[in-house]
């Protein structure tokens, strides 16, 4: 549990924002790790999140992007491949 919050602060200073990020499931053993998630999220755009989580097959998370609008979206777990991402 300490890794997860400790990780948590980490993204949260890593993206600037003071915002909470919650982990909910637990990642597959084969998943990208919370870190490449963020990362994958940044490269997306996202310039702050809100949320990022574990959710059945998918991380998926809500956050702003660089417009200044909330968006929703979700990742392979796997690969980190963005499948959705859309405003919120």
């Amino acid at each position: 549990m300490y890794h997860k919050k400790l990780t948590a602060a980490l993204a949260i200073a890593v993206l600037g924002s003071t915002s909470t990020i919650a982990l909910a499931d637990e990642p597959g053993a084969d998943w990208i790790t919370f870190e490449q998630a963020m990362e994958k999220a940044k490269a997306a755009g996202y310039t702050e999140l809100h949320s990022l989580e574990v959710d059945d097959k998918s991380w998926e998370g809500k956050g702003l992007k660089a417009d200044g609008k909330k968006y929703e979206f979700q990742m392979e777990g796997t690969t980190g491949k963005i499948t959705l991402d859309e405003e919120d």
